[in-house]
This record gives structure tokens, sequence and C-alpha cells, in this order.
């Protein structure tokens, strides 16, 4: 994998990063074996169901024949993966449906929009969630599914509705009820591990993603073993940061595409270490954006954070910039303005005494973005058990949930 991650940056001594190598290196065997309660999605890349892949290519074109609007339902780990993945690609595939997302906020005001776009296209409802219970999920769904039916009664209605969801619950029974088409969210692998499973693959598949050339990166990633000892040592550096007092990551990117990938960064590690009072808080920034509002503080302020830069060599577009912008821009590339932003930040900061991670990604196609997420993925359950918290729980989430429903309860 020509993805390259670099940590000369971060301040971190190299003996350090190497006596840390064999525990990091027992806790990653342990993970790919899966024999520990939600780690599937570690040797995933390699071992996944090509029966049911096809099937979910084969689901996945006959949405794109039914409608030309996908309405994918879900909140957190069961809509962000896909998200990421679709953002990160940023284009469009002719004779696709666009994807609009739902379910991940109970706003009337946003949930109105999605209602006024299935009135105006052929729509099709895709809705992920293991339980079916989930306030906003449930909220969605009910209120988009009435819809559907009000647009083509309820026989039709209930084949273009996709259900991704768990072997029991009040989806699942909804489903084998009305004869919904399904897939399965894994029962040992979290949601927000859960990208490169049905949970992600489906929406994907349907809004024209290279679902194949995806889960190739990912095993990729996963059988290099100079990737394996650069996952370990992304997951080290993370631990001594911690140690050091860095409590903040801040994920940046310099390219608008990756947002929402770094939006599922921040669900995957803030979810996976942050309990027990522990964990690094994940935070993001666009560039050059925000070095306008917060670089002043990355460059002086308080000394809580690093930073992991996200930086694509080679962009989807490129335009030169008219000579009228005078000599200094004048008659240049924007990629390569760009690219000396990034060497101009890097340089910046050292100097500055910032510690931050670098990681050169070649282009965005479904090959690297599969090994980033797999990547991604490992480095996370591996900082997070070194951290000594368990990466694949969220019981403050749970929390929220069971104080929101008795709120609910007092309407």
């Amino acid at each position: 994998m020509d993805i390259k991650v670099k940590t000369d940056k971060t301040g971190i001594q190299t003996d350090k990063i190497v006596s840390l190598r064999g525990q990091a290196a027992a806790i990653k065997k342990e993970l790919m074996t899966a024999e520990r309660p939600f780690t599937d999605w570690a040797p995933l890349p390699g071992s996944y169901d090509r029966e049911e892949l096809e099937n979910i290519l084969d689901t996945a074109a006959e949405i794109k024949k039914k409608c030309s609007l996908l309405i994918v339902i879900g909140i957190g780990g069961s809509y962000l993966g896909a998200r990421a993945v679709l953002s990160a690609l940023d284009r469009e595939y002719p004779g696709c449906p666009e994807v609009m997302f739902a379910g991940f906020n109970i706003s009337a005001a946003y949930h109105s929009k999605v209602l006024k776009k299935i009135k105006e296209n052929e729509t099709c409802i895709c809705v992920i969630s293991k339980s079916g219970g989930t306030t906003e999920s449930l909220t969605a769904f009910s209120i988009l599914k009435e819809a559907l039916t009000e647009k083509y009664g309820k026989a039709e209605a209930g084949r273009r509705i996709y259900a991704i969801t768990g072997q029991k619950g009040i989806l699942r029974d909804e489903a084998d009820e009305n004869g919904y088409v399904t897939f399965p969210v894994p029962e040992n692998i979290g949601g927000r591990y859960s990208v490169l499973s049905p949970v992600g693959l489906l929406p994907l598949a349907a809004a024209g993603a290279d679902v194949k050339a995806l889960m190739e990166g990912a095993a990729e990633m996963m059988n290099d073993p100079g990737w394996s000892s650069t996952a370990l040592d992304y997951a080290i550096v993370r631990r001594l940061m911690d140690e050091n007092n860095k409590k903040v990551e801040i994920f940046e990117w310099f390219e608008p595409a990756m947002e929402y990938f770094s939006e599922w960064l921040k669900q995957l590690f803030g979810e996976s270490e942050g309990k027990d009072g522990r964990g690094i808080f994940p935070a993001s920034l666009s560039f050059t954006k925000d070095l306008h509002s917060i670089g002043q503080f990355l460059q002086e302020g308080s000394p809580v954070f690093f930073e992991t830069m996200l930086r694509i060599e080679k962009s989807a577009a490129d335009i030169t910039v008219p000579e009228s912008a005078g000599e200094l821009l004048g008659g240049k590339s924007m990629n390569d303005i760009n690219r000396c932003v990034m060497t101009g930040v890097a340089a910046a900061h050292e100097k500055g005494g910032v510690p931050f991670v670098t990681i050169d990604i070649p282009e965005i196609d479904e090959r690297h973005v599969g090994g980033l997420i797999w990547f991604f993925e490992m480095s996370c359950a591996i900082s997070a058990t070194m951290l000594g918290v368990d990466p694949f729980n969220q019981p403050g989430v749970e929390n929220y949930k069971t104080e929101t429903k008795e709120e609910i309860l007092k309407i």
C-alpha cells in the first residue's frame, strides 16, 4: 500500500516506540483471531462472505433501476461510514441514485426537506439499525415510510424498503412481516467498525462506488507487513502522546471531500477511547479555512493537542490561476499552491514545537479509502487497548439514550 504515515515530527523518541512494539503486536495478534467480542472486523477484508457481497451487488443493481433517490436512514456507525466514503470519493455516478441521509438528527426542518424530495423523486429507503429501536432512526423511518406508502401504496413501498438489521428486534420483526429485502448487521462487529460490512457496502454499492475495490484495498492494507508495523507505531505514538498530556488529536485535511471521513474518525476514536475518565479527544479542522480562525491557537495556544494531517497528493481536478492574480499566484496550479500550504503548515508547526503526524495519500479512490479504513480501525483498537479501556463498548452513549427515553415519556 502506497500511503505513507510519518511520525518523526511528533517529538517521540524512536526507542520509546520500539519498546512498546511487542505489547502493540500482541494486541494486534489477539484482534486478528476475532476471538475477542466485537472483533470480526479485524480479519474481515480477507474472510468476508463473497456470496453475500454478490447479493449486495445484485440488490444495488435493483435499487438503481427503481429509484433516482436513495434515502439512507441511520445514526452513528449505521450511516457515518458510508457517508464518509461517498464524501471522500466525491464523484457523480451516472445511472445511480442520489443518496440522501436521514435519521442522524431529530430535526423536523431537515426531515421536511427529505419529505419534499420523496414527492419529487422515485425513491427507495435503506434503513440501518441493529434493533430498530434507536430514537433517531425509528422516528425518521416512521415518518419517511409513511410518505413512501402514501406515494406508492403499502405493497410497492415494501418493495422499495431495504433493511440492514440484527437477528432480533422490532425492525427485524417488521422486515419479516412486510417482506423487506434484508441484510445482516454483523453480531460481532460494532457500528463504528462496520463500514466494510453490509452496513456500509449496500448503500455504497447502490450509490455507484466500487465496493470490491474498497475491500481489496482494505485487504491489501491488512496483508502488508510494512503496514502492520505502521499501524502499531501510530497506535503507540497516540499512547505516548496521551502520557505527554496531549489530550486532543486534531485531524486536519486540505481537501473538503475529507470532511465526513474526519467525522467518521471522530466517532471511531471518541467512542472507542473516551471512557473511564481517559482518552484523547478527537477534533477536526479544514485547511486552509480554519488556519484563518484556529491557526493562531495551533501555533501558539495551549499545548494540549497534536495534529494528524491527511494530505492528498493527487486531486480530482486542477485549475490554473489567471495571471491577473499577480506575480505570486498567477499562472500557477491551484493544486501546487495547496501543496505549498501543506508544506508551509508543517514547517511552521515544526518550528513552533507542535507535534504532528502526516498521512500522505496518493489519491482518493476506493482502494486507498478501503486501506485507510482498516488502518484506522486497527490503530484505534490497539491504542484504546493500550490505554486500558474496552474499544468496543459505549456505556456513556447508552446512558444518554436511557435518559432521553425517560424525557420523551413525559411529553
